[in-house]
């Protein structure tokens, strides 16, 4: 009974040693366990970070190449402007035969795929034939033509002009484009008007902005049909042009012409002259008269200076006549 007692004691006292050894244990165990999650977690982070790096290096150059990428793409998708010129041309050329000239001009800007425009034609006082014809031709095909006709015969006058209409071409575009959303814009509201006095307003709106969209097409029509087409205005003449001799020295009538023109502008100035004094001459002039007639009678006249009153007529001596050598003789 006692040894099983002792060994009953025993094994009671030993029982606590073992749980603390085993809570020793658990703790040890949980303690490198946490620093082990740590250093793992550190790790695995810093091997994700190093994994993700070289990922996000590659991830930034690929955003780069795709911005430049994308950049290249919209300048090669953009539009490029075309250019919007209006040709026109005149052409003066001396030709032999006007009818036959006239028919080559015609089958010309036949086969370019033009057209022949007004036409006028007249003889001068001799008999020879005079002509002026419009001609529309194509704009890719308006130099070509143009060297046509200037073979046609012999070239005595020649002008040429290019207008860039691009910019307004443009602005038209735009102009057309906005216009007709307003006047979409104009009928969703009409739609959705329900009082009449709106009605009424929207629909003076509408015929406004539909008279603004119709001017804006007629402008692009216009300008369209200028810039398709160059016009070339050809004149053909059977009659030969005198070249005009220019003499440098002055002769009788030059000098005759030059001394009357200086007599008419001396004259002119003269003329300037007295125009400007003449105002101030009929004032004074009207002055003079109004004192003449007026002033003058009003003034009182001067007293005349009276005899001494101390001396009678008859008591001043009488001189004796001077006698001369004749009386003495008599």
């Amino acid at each position: 009974m006692q040894t099983r007692g002792s060994g009953t004691t025993r094994h009671r006292s030993a029982r606590p040693v073992q749980i603390l050894s085993a809570l020793c244990l658990a703790a040890a165990l949980a303690l490198t366990g946490c620093t082990g999650a740590d250093d793992g977690g550190d790790s695995s982070s810093n091997a994700d970070k190093a994994a993700v790096a070289p990922g996000s290096n590659e991830a930034g150059g690929g955003a780069a190449d795709s911005d430049a990428g994308s950049a290249k793409q919209e300048q090669a998708a953009a539009p490029r402007l075309t250019a919007h010129i209006i040709h026109t041309a005149s052409l003066t050329v001396q030709v032999k035969d006007v009818p036959k000239s006239l028919a080559e001009t015609r089958t010309v800007v036949e086969n370019a795929g033009g057209m022949v425009g007004n036409e006028t034609t007249d003889r001068d006082s001799k008999g020879r034939e005079r002509s002026r014809v419009v001609l529309r031709v194509p704009a890719d095909k308006y130099e070509e033509v143009l060297t046509e006709l200037e073979g046609s015969g012999k070239l005595l006058d020649r002008r040429a002009k290019a207008e860039d209409v691009t910019e307004q071409v443009v602005d038209v575009e735009s102009r057309i484009k906005s216009q007709r959303a307003s006047v979409v814009r104009i009928r969703e509201l009409m739609d959705q008007a329900t009082r009449l006095s709106d009605v009424v307003t929207l629909e003076g709106e509408l015929s406004t902005r539909q008279a603004d969209l119709e001017s804006l097409l007629a402008q692009q029509a216009s300008l369209k049909d200028r810039t398709s087409l160059a016009t070339i205005t050809l004149s053909l003449s059977e009659t030969p042009v005198k070249k005009v001799v220019e003499d440098d020295d002055p002769g009788f009538a030059d000098a005759l012409g030059g001394g009357w023109d200086a007599f008419v502008t001396m004259f002119r100035w003269i003329a300037l002259a007295l125009g400007a004094v003449l105002p101030f001459l009929v004032g004074a002039a009207l002055l003079l008269f109004l004192w003449v007639r007026f002033l003058r009678g009003r003034t009182p006249a001067r007293p005349v200076a009276a005899a001494p009153s101390g001396a009678g007529t008859g008591s001043l001596p009488v001189a004796p006549p001077v006698r001369g050598e004749g009386d003495d003789k008599d």
